[in-house]
């Protein structure tokens, strides 16, 4: 799957916004990759994980005990991936500000685990899951990401595979351009 098929996925469900928008990150852009509205038809959410996992070396595959993804952003594709590949996929929460398993769900010692995103774009969250897949004795492998919006300033302990970069700008609080705050804000995302 390129680039390009993914932004015709993306356009084809009206999953790319423009406006102002307050990101989970906490920044702000003026544009904003609604990525529930690209997954709510699962036949696009499957070819989308589908894309995603041939991206990672077949290596890396074979080794993969189990999938985790961060809610909620993350539960959709996490749970195609886990499909794509043929293993289990899971979720992380923040029922008191910090991801955790719940739901019963929980993994074993030394479980080698991939962790699965819709968006990255500053890296925190998937940061603070990957510490909490450790923290519950596992090994995350490699993340991968349906859109890649890091611009290439943020890194990993871990291997990143995204299926698309965009680099649509975003802005600090305190360094929005006049014509972007002139704009209302909508905060889409998860994180309160």
């Amino acid at each position: 799957m390129t680039e390009e098929d993914v932004l015709t996925e993306f356009r084809a469900s009206e999953a790319l916004l423009e406006g102002h928008f307050k990101l989970s990150s906490g920044r702000h852009s003026g544009h904003y990759l609604q990525c529930a509205r690209v997954l709510m038809d699962p036949m696009r959410a499957s070819r989308l994980a589908a894309g995603l996992a041939a991206k990672m070396p077949r290596e890396l595959r074979s080794q993969i005990d189990t999938v985790v993804s961060p809610a909620m952003g993350g539960i959709i594709i996490g749970h195609e991936m886990g499909r794509a590949i043929g293993k289990e996929a899971m979720f992380l929460e923040r029922p008191e500000g910090t991801f955790e398993f719940r739901r019963g769900f929980g993994i074993t010692q030394g479980a080698k685990v991939i962790l699965v995103e819709d968006v990255v774009t500053t890296g925190l969250s998937s940061r603070e899951a990957m510490k909490a897949v450790e923290a519950a004795g596992g090994e995350v492998l490699a993340l991968v990401s349906v859109v890649n919006r890091t611009g290439g300033d943020v890194t990993f302990d871990v291997p990143y595979f995204a299926l698309v970069e965009i680099n649509f700008p975003t802005y600090a609080e305190d360094a929005i351009p006049a014509e972007l705050a002139a704009v209302p804000v909508t905060k889409p995302g998860s994180r309160k």
